[in-house]
């Protein structure tokens, strides 16, 4: 009884805010407010996350006494076990991969996220990485940020084009603040969202994006973000090195993305939890007992690259026997890059809450460091560490994430300047158009886009992937089964407004269609009405529709068999029909709603 009362409460309070609303305040208006108010929470949400994981970091990291700790045997099964139960018996839902959860709440789920998305990425995140997991921060603060405008827009019962704007105002705005990048949040949400660039959505973007770094420069604590302290100035001469660094970060961000998935598939299979932990959380601790630059984000490890500096780096025996000799040491730092990508894959795939944002910047910056040691082994050549690390990020960013836009503006904004500008473009497209020879599909999206769940910039693809094709079925079509009679036809055709009549089995499987067409002959001549079965007047359909079946797969199906109807089945059984005619009449409906309004 309680309950139904609070419930009501609830429902006078909301009513009385809509009410209000309606009255005051137009939509647009709104969603400027809203803007603000989303940037100040990414922003808060983006400052907690990131200081709760370098507090718990820093607290098991005072731990360690030694160079040489088994601790780090124990800390990263400790955390992924931590976060699957804490998923389990708490949220009660899957929280991974936190852009595409995005991605896929705008094109299949109404732009809706559940209110959890609003915490629970922040708590399971900060037990996978706080304890070492070797995943990133960004994927889950910006998964909080989205959900904090989705559920916004919804409770304001906004159009769908708000609520989009609204989720992508979350994201620019946890990005902003995350790395205190308002350019970067507001790209990141056109090229990675896949937000359009109108006037109606570039304001409230730039509106959270700088309120979220705002309350970051105000809030985060220091050490917690990247501060670059020996960028030297751009020298003509190393644009072609700039540009084989792009090649290479391309041929690395296609292993990292192949990699990635196929390492998750396998642990995937894996059903039994315990097992799954035990597995993946073994496998994780011995990398990082043997590179202790995998732990957690590694931000230590890449703070003290893009500082030219050796010295920070988390100690061990094998990094002290590499430094000893230089081929030595590039193999240990290629192996640093081809293990993080293994290292993350497995703390996502057994369990583990965390994004891939965070492992593309330390494999990016690894990568350009690297290539500085490989050139510079010769003696007539000397690139600058610190410079081909911060564009080995940007192109790690652009060749990964398919955002080459994002990862020029961010890495710009890091470095606090543009001197890098010019190089940071070279790689970063360089490495885009290298991985575009292998996939068009980032990381993000290639799951989705195999499922025909993808939001793209292509407005015709926009509105297909939108189009529910349960709300376009008709049921209104009467079934006949096939030992049926002609005279049984003819009574169904009297009482029916169609002139098509699905043909099902006993166990209401669709075996054929009837066409009125077929039967003008025939069914008036009633000495023939006991004589022939629905069986013998029946044809195949010319195409068969599953409800499954994405939008653009029935277009498809339209178009080959140029039919104006077709059957549809759901788990194998006789459900409807979907007409194109209909079709074309929601296509031109959610046409309006997802353009300028």
């Amino acid at each position: 009884m309680n309950s139904i009362n609070l419930d009501m409460r609830n429902y006078k309070f909301s009513k009385s805010i809509l009410v209000w609303r309606n009255k005051h305040i137009s939509e647009k208006q709104l969603v400027i407010i809203l803007s603000f108010i989303i940037g100040i929470l990414g922003g808060l949400a983006a400052v907690i996350l990131k200081n709760t994981v370098h507090a718990t970091h820093l607290l098991l990291l005072n731990l360690f006494d030694t160079d040489f700790n088994y601790l780090y045997l124990i800390f990263p099964i400790v955390g992924i076990t931590l976060t699957v139960l804490y998923i389990k018996y708490f949220i009660k839902d899957n929280i991974g991969h936190g852009v595409s959860r995005i991605l896929y709440a705008l094109s299949k789920n109404n732009g809706r996220i559940k209110p959890h998305n609003n915490y629970s990425s922040i708590i399971s995140s900060t037990l996978t990485i706080g304890f070492g997991g070797s995943v990133g921060v960004e994927a889950p603060i910006v998964l909080t940020g989205a959900s904090i405008g989705s559920n916004l827009g919804h409770f304001f019962r906004l159009h769908f084009k708000s609520i989009a704007i609204l989720i992508a105002c979350g994201a620019a705005g946890a990005i902003g603040g995350i790395f205190k990048a308002p350019i970067a949040g507001l790209v990141f949400t056109l090229e990675v969202i896949m937000l359009d660039l109108t006037l109606t959505s570039i304001v409230p973007l730039l509106i959270s994006s700088v309120t979220g770094a705002t309350v970051a420069y105000f809030l985060m604590g220091d050490g917690v973000t990247f501060s670059v302290t020996s960028i030297m100035p751009f020298e003509l001469k190393n644009i072609p090195f700039y540009i084989l660094l792009g090649v290479l970060c391309g041929l690395v961000s296609f292993y990292f993305t192949k990699t990635t998935i196929k390492l998750e598939s396998l642990l995937k299979k894996i059903k039994n939890k315990p097992t799954k932990i035990i597995i993946g959380g073994t496998l994780l601790a011995i990398l990082i007992f043997l590179f202790p630059s995998l732990y957690g984000e590694g931000t230590i490890t890449l703070q003290s690259l893009l500082n030219g500096s050796l010295t920070g780096l988390p100690k061990s025996h094998l990094l002290s026997f590499a430094i000893q000799n230089h081929m030595y040491l590039l193999f240990y730092f290629g192996l640093i890059v081809l293990l993080k990508v293994v290292a993350m894959a497995i703390t996502t795939g057994s369990g583990g809450i965390g994004g891939i944002f965070g492992p593309t910047l330390f494999v990016g910056g690894v990568v350009g460091y690297w290539w500085t040691l490989l050139i510079n082994s010769f003696e007539f050549i000397k690139l600058p560490q610190s410079n081909f690390a911060l564009a080995g990020m940007a192109g790690l960013m652009a060749g990964v994430m398919h955002a080459p836009l994002t990862a020029i503006f961010l890495i710009a904004e890091i470095t606090g300047g543009y001197v890098l500008f010019i190089p940071l473009i070279i790689t970063a497209t360089i490495s885009y158009i290298t991985i575009q020879l292998f996939t068009k599909h980032s990381i993000y999206t290639q799951r989705l886009a195999e499922r025909g769940e993808l939001l793209t910039h292509h407005k015709d693809e926009v509105v297909l992937t939108l189009m529910k094709l349960e709300k376009v079925i008709e049921t209104d079509f009467i079934p006949i089964h096939a030992y049926n009679t002609l005279g049984d036809l003819v009574q169904i055709i009297s009482k029916s407004k169609r002139n098509i009549f699905p043909v099902i089995s006993e166990k209401d499987e669709l075996i054929g269609i009837v066409l009125l067409d077929s039967l003008r002959e025939i069914m008036f001549d009633r000495e023939k009405y006991s004589e022939i079965l629905v069986f013998d007047l029946m044809n195949s359909p010319p195409e068969i529709v599953d409800i499954l079946d994405s939008m653009e797969l029935v277009m498809k199906k339209f178009t080959i068999s140029e039919a104006w109807n077709l059957p549809v089945i759901k788990d194998g059984k006789y459900y409807g029909f979907v007409s194109k005619s209909k079709i074309f009449n929601s296509y031109r409906d959610m046409l309006v709603e997802v353009s300028e309004y």
